[in-house]
């Protein structure tokens, strides 16, 4: 017990942005699930099982519109395709983890692999329950935050209109913080510029997939340049154990 409470306490300060954040976006996810006449206990109930910020904001056009599944499933595909990307990059650091590692890898999201991305496991802390109480606090965050949203929207009238910008500007605000984080930025202009021509090419409903395959074949090709940079960030260190 004494080992995953030290672990708790190490990776509380790492998560208190993302609480701050969350506390935003999930009431405004929340607020808006109730305009749509579901209330907070659907909210709890989509952020424990899905998880997923920028789908679950997806998830409530598809509550409103014909139950479509093979739509639903291309619509979680492209919108949550990066995590595939993400989960490849971590799978060297979450083989530590042990059985923890499948709530890893449920929990596992933007906000979540920046932490587990950019931080080093404090000295005399258990890689594994590190991990697990970044994603455990980030996952608890979330599941509150929806419910305050989807309780204080059925006591005060909100205007919803434009409230489900939120997504977007966190996106923007992440990719800014990766940007001041990393002194090489090839990689982000790659993954800029293949967005930009897949979209041009596939439009806005159609390009996340293709602009993900055309990233994943230039980082490919030029793994060498970057493999050195990547390490620093991906790699397991062995600087400490547990």
């Amino acid at each position: 017990m004494q080992e995953q409470i030290k672990a708790l306490k190490a990776a509380f300060p790492y998560t208190l942005p993302v609480m701050t954040g969350y506390l935003f976006l999930g009431m405004a996810f929340g607020i808006l699930l109730n305009s749509k006449g579901y209330s907070f206990k659907w909210a709890i109930f989509m952020s424990i099982i899905i998880f997923a910020g920028s789908m679950q904001y997806v998830a409530i056009e598809l509550l409103t519109v014909a139950f479509d599944p093979l739509n639903a499933f291309f619509m979680t595909l492209m919108v949550n395709a990066r995590h595939l990307f993400y989960g490849l990059s971590l799978l060297g650091k979450y083989n530590e983890a042990g059985k923890k590692k499948l709530y890893l890898m449920f929990g596992l999201t933007d906000e979540t692999f920046s932490i587990l991305c950019a931080t080093e496991t404090p000295a005399e802390i258990d890689k594994g329950w590190f991990m697990f109480f970044v994603t455990f606090l980030n996952h608890s965050y979330w599941i509150t935050a929806c419910a305050l949203g989807g309780i204080l929207g059925s006591l005060v009238s909100f205007n919803t209109k434009g409230i489900d910008f939120v997504m977007t500007a966190l996106f923007v605000v992440i990719f800014i913080n990766q940007w001041k984080s990393q002194k090489h930025h090839a990689p982000a202009l790659i993954g800029i510029s293949a967005s930009v021509i897949c979209l041009l090419i596939f439009g806005a409903q159609n390009f996340i997939i293709p602009a993900m395959g055309l990233i994943l074949i230039t980082l490919g090709f030029y793994r060498k340049p970057f493999e050195k940079e990547a390490e620093k960030c991906y790699l397991p260190s062995n600087s400490h154990s547990s």
